[in-house]
């Protein structure tokens, strides 16, 4: 008889054959930076998740790179909005001064430990510098309701990715959607002479109920809806043509959003592409784990753990999560 239970028997057997692993290096953690605070404010939604002051955004990126996360991702909340989000490419704004404070951070933590910090990571969209949520400036559409305008969002992108490219971003990581977002952004980073920056696209974005609890952290202002711009959860195929175009662009690493609603996409991307994929498990999906355990419906470590290791299993070379710190604590 055949007994594939052989190489279950044992926790050291298991551990000798297991087919997927991960590594704290593989893992990105999203941080959420907030104008005017003066001390770090919990999510009520995401517990255990807080929007930073400046001084423990620092803080954070150092713990981070003390557990060996391979990158952090910036968010910045900043106190003015208006139709434009002129503070998203403003020098001294929140998000570049959160650029400048991170990647410091890192390299402190690098000099001091011997081995390389994380990444650092900046966010390039409007949508939480804008006084209407959208992802891109909007104007009249045919029927008169207002809309976003692509190529208009186009020039703020650039702008955008140019300033945070100066304030010491080693990866932008355009999230909205817009069509040709990738090209213009290395076009210009490139004319500029950053051509060592490494741009992430959010290539596959689902416009996801999942997405619930990241309104409250980046205090959204949205109504309505973003369905215009990030895709229909029903489309497959869809998703695999916006991954290629952002290959043909110029993408150094594509990524699908969210992961755990779209392993299907996530796996077909990761068997196409010839660059780094990434996998965002949203706020949504920290959420609903995060509540469970507190009900005692389900063991916490389990399944968080369970939860990453599919969407790494599905080919997720990266994996954004708010689990970040704890997983690499657990897999050390």
């Amino acid at each position: 008889m055949i007994r594939p239970r052989r190489l279950r028997s044992t926790p050291q057997m298991r551990r000798l054959v297991a087919e997927t692993r991960l590594h704290a290096a593989d893992l990105v953690l999203p941080l959420f930076v907030k104008e005017g605070l003066t001390e770090p404010k919990p999510l009520g939604s995401m517990p255990g998740i807080v929007q930073h002051t400046e001084e423990s955004l620092a803080e954070a990126v150092a713990q981070a790179a003390a557990a060996g996360v391979g990158g952090v991702m910036l968010f910045g909340i900043p106190e003015h909005r208006d139709a434009t989000g002129s503070q998203a490419d403003a020098p001294d704004g929140i998000l570049n001064r959160a650029i400048r404070i991170a990647r410091d951070a890192a390299r402190d933590a690098a000099a001091g430990t011997g081995r390389p910090g994380p990444v650092v990571m900046a966010d390039l969209c409007l949508d939480e510098f804008t006084d209407h949520g959208h992802c891109g400036v909007l104007t009249a559409g045919p029927d008169g309701d207002l809309v976003v305008d692509n190529d208009a969002t186009l020039v703020r992108y650039a702008s955008m990715a140019l300033t945070q490219a100066e304030a010491g971003a080693e990866v932008v990581a355009p999230s909205g959607m817009m069509d040709g977002q990738v090209a213009v952004i290395r076009e210009t980073l490139d004319d500029a002479g950053h051509t060592g920056v490494s741009i992430l696209a959010y290539s596959a974005k689902y416009a996801s109920a999942f997405y619930g609890p990241f309104r409250e952290a980046v205090d959204s202002t949205l109504q309505g809806d973003r369905r215009t711009y990030q895709m229909d959860s029903a489309n497959f195929r869809e998703g695999l043509r916006e991954a290629d175009l952002d290959l043909a662009e110029g993408a150094d690493m594509v990524m699908v959003k969210p992961a755990g609603s779209y392993l299907d996409v996530l796996a077909a991307v990761a068997e196409r592409s010839d660059v780094p994929v990434a996998a965002y498990q949203v706020s949504g999906e920290y959420a609903m784990i995060e509540a469970a355990a507190a009900n005692g419906w389900i063991d916490r470590r389990g399944a968080v753990l369970e939860s990453v290791l599919g969407i790494k299993r599905a080919g997720a070379d990266i994996i954004l999560t708010y689990w970040a710190l704890e997983i690499a604590e657990w897999i050390r």
